[in-house]
């Protein structure tokens, strides 16, 4: 990498086109399991942290609460989740099905298969490198206001 004493061009769209291009890597792979990124990710987080509120959800996986239960209604349809009552009348619980379990580690097989072929194409010290970048760089940008510093 380039030293550089300060930021050239962009950040915003180096992102994007990065993630572009990540995505585009992981969609290959996924697509297989007959599951969308976004998709693999959401059923992984339920297995993960479920059952679970979709507000919790929602704020565990840094999204909007209308964009999570979009992403959620395919799911539901498909048979891999639940949205059931929570604990009192006005909450509800998001839950993986059976069916979901099954199809979460098929996407599990996938995404592993995607992430040895990017850390190969990349090298592992680079995807290593930027996997610490990237979470200070969420850690500085987390809804807590806080001046990162280097």
């Amino acid at each position: 990498m380039k030293n550089m004493t300060k930021p050239q061009g962009c950040t915003n769209l180096k992102i994007r086109q990065l993630n572009r291009m990540v995505t585009r890597h992981y969609d290959r792979y996924i697509a297989e399991s007959g599951l969308k990124n976004t998709q693999y990710a959401l059923l992984s987080h339920v297995v993960r942290l479920g059952p679970i509120r979709p507000s919790d959800l929602a704020r565990r996986m840094q999204m909007e609460a209308s964009t999570l239960t979009r992403n959620m209604q395919p799911l539901v349809t498909q048979g891999w989740l639940t949205v059931g009552a929570g604990g009192d009348a006005r909450s509800r619980l998001v839950q993986v099905t059976e069916a979901g379990l099954e199809k979460q580690a098929e996407g599990r097989r996938a995404w592993k298969e995607a992430q040895l072929a990017l850390n190969e194409r990349l090298g592992v010290h680079r995807v290593a490198a930027l996997h610490e970048l990237l979470d200070a760089c969420i850690e500085c940008l987390d809804d807590e206001p806080e001046t990162c510093t280097d």
